[in-house]
């Protein structure tokens, strides 16, 4: 029961980070981007600049901030995969940053060029 329902939790806050998203101007370009390597919730481009973002949702802080479960070996497999897609994608020359939006109970926070 709660596996499923981290997912729909997730799967709810990572259409409200697309909302917002939009609503700044950002393009969404991936969703659930999946490599064998992981996941990247959402890529999208901000201006001039190719943005991974990892979404993270919580109903409640029983468990701490959201932001705090992107841990270190969270934030290397989000890079191992989002060089995969800059390779694939010929981004070499591309401003490139990682961001982090954090919901607790439909309240954003986006966390720029977090790691």
């Amino acid at each position: 029961m709660g596996k499923q329902l981290n997912k729909v939790t997730g799967n709810y806050g990572e259409e409200l980070a697309k909302k917002y998203l939009k609503k700044q101007k950002y393009t969404i370009l991936e969703t659930n981007y999946t490599t064998k390597l992981g996941e990247i919730d959402i890529i999208a481009k901000d201006s001039d600049e190719f943005v991974f973002i990892e979404v993270k949702t919580r109903n409640t802080l029983l468990y701490g901030l959201p932001r705090e479960a992107v841990t270190p070996y969270k934030q290397n497999k989000i890079r191992t995969v989002a060089t995969e897609y800059i390779k694939k994608h010929k981004l070499f020359n591309e401003k490139l940053r990682c961001d982090v939006i954090e919901i607790i109970e439909n309240e954003i926070t986006h966390i720029k060029n977090a790691f």
